[in-house]
């Protein structure tokens, strides 16, 4: 499981990082106005040429390679919802990185984000500790011979 969490902490940091570098970059390109043709033309043009737009894009794709491959080991009821913690990072980049005011009210909302993913985490740890793979399990051949 460390090794589970240890990838869910950096794959955090970096969807967090890729988050805060679309917002940055969509609001350089003011985003559209209207919806028309033309405007939504402008917008993806600016936005397929923007810096922070595209290092969004990509370290999103490395979070979703990250979150496949914990998905392929790990039951999705225990990961998905620990992706969740990163909306504490998140939260932290749009603090810091961006400059915005986040107040009392929304930080008592991610820590209760928090806590729920703690509770699964927790839950993940109990049916380890209930269910030690035995010899069998691990010499077992993992796909037809």
């Amino acid at each position: 499981m460390t090794k589970i969490l240890t990838i869910l902490i950096i794959a955090a940091i970096i969807e967090s990082i890729g988050v805060a570098l679309l917002a940055r970059g969509l609001k350089e390109i003011h985003g559209a106005t209207e919806i028309t043709v033309s405007e939504i033309c402008r917008v993806i043009k600016s936005g397929a040429t923007n810096g922070n737009i595209l290092g969004g894009i990509a370290l999103e794709a490395v979070f979703f390679g990250c979150l496949l491959y914990m998905m392929s080991v790990r039951d999705m009821s225990f990961v998905w919802p620990l992706t969740s913690l990163g909306f504490i990072v998140t939260t932290f980049a749009a603090q810091f990185i961006l400059r915005e005011k986040v107040n009392a009210w929304r930080w008592a909302g991610v820590l209760c984000i928090a806590a729920g993913a703690a509770l699964i985490s927790y839950s993940e740890a109990a049916k380890e500790r209930s269910n030690p793979p035995s010899a069998l399990d691990q010499s077992a051949p993992l796909g037809p011979q």
